[in-house]
């Protein structure tokens, strides 16, 4: 019914790369529902974030590298149809668990409409987008996954164990952002989208992102202290390490040869490599947690 390329559009496989968020909302929870659990997982990973995949390829028209796809085949309304398609499957589906995430999912899915359709593009304002990206990804999914999985504490202000996770995953989302566009200035600029990583440059860029993923780190350390899991603290740095050395070799090797190693596999391995590790990590503290219920 709809074409092959526009399947690969949805480009399905990368959800991979936002699925921490949804880990470290689970082992915040004291109890677990498995239906639950696997109806928010296959409502982002499966339909929301392909949704929005698609739709923002759609209008993005690439003709080079983007995330997930090295070689982008032409989109067409197909695509479009199909992005949509996947979207009023995944408000389906989220209807299921309850009209608030019902409603936090249809927040999410216009939002990243917002984001590359012409008539508002919030691609091409540096700031707002890389705001927009590090909240709604980050803390706005983690409630969105919160209140999904059944365990809602909701009430203002926002009690600590919503709050400050909420807020990590937002500052992990703001450091490793400005990453994702870095081989990409030539097309962005062609576009006329100034992104964040464009307007920073190269070197720039780098350095606001290290700036960035240090302020997480200590942020994590210090969340981890103040719920009593010390211990968490040096595993996270353990599953950290891979990324840290990957971060530091690939700006070495950008800073010597530019149009060699800003590229898109190489950024694309900082995504493999910095998923991998938080993925890991945050099925470990779900198990943990987990085990530590009587």
């Amino acid at each position: 019914m709809f074409k092959k390329s526009s399947w690969e559009h949805l480009r399905i496989p990368f959800s991979y790369y936002l699925m921490p968020v949804y880990w470290f909302a689970l082992a915040t929870l004291t109890e677990i529902e498995l239906f639950r659990a696997v109806m928010v997982w296959v409502v982002l990973h499966l339909f929301l974030y392909p949704s929005s995949n698609g739709y923002n390829s759609y209008f993005d028209k690439d003709e080079k590298s983007i995330g997930g796809l090295k070689n982008p085949k032409k989109v067409s309304l197909d695509l479009y149809y199909l992005s949509l398609v996947f979207f009023l499957i995944a408000l389906g589906l989220a209807l299921v668990l309850g009209t608030a995430f019902f409603w936090m999912v249809l927040v999410y899915g216009l939002v990243s409409m917002a984001y590359s359709h012409p008539s508002i593009r919030l691609k091409k304002y540096p700031y707002v987008s890389w705001l927009t990206a590090g909240f709604f990804q980050g803390a706005f999914t983690f409630w969105m996954c919160v209140e999904g999985l059944g365990d809602s504490e909701w009430s203002w202000p926002l009690p600590d164990s919503l709050w400050m996770p909420a807020s990590l995953t937002s500052i992990l989302l703001l450091g490793s952002y400005p990453l994702t566009q870095i081989y990409q200035h030539e097309e962005d600029s062609k576009r006329g989208d100034e992104t964040l990583s464009l307007k920073l440059g190269l070197s720039g860029t780098f350095g606001f992102s290290s700036i960035w993923l240090l302020l997480g780190g200590i942020a994590f350390a210090g969340y981890f202290f103040y719920t009593n899991q010390p211990w968490a603290v040096w595993v996270f740095l353990l599953a950290m390490l891979p990324v840290v050395c990957y971060f530091s070799v690939w700006f070495f090797l950008a800073q010597k040869d530019p149009e060699r190693y800003v590229s898109h596999s190489m950024s694309m391995w900082m995504n493999k490599i910095s998923a991998t590790a938080l993925n890991v990590f945050f099925v470990y503290l779900v198990w943990q947690s987990q085990a530590a219920i009587p």
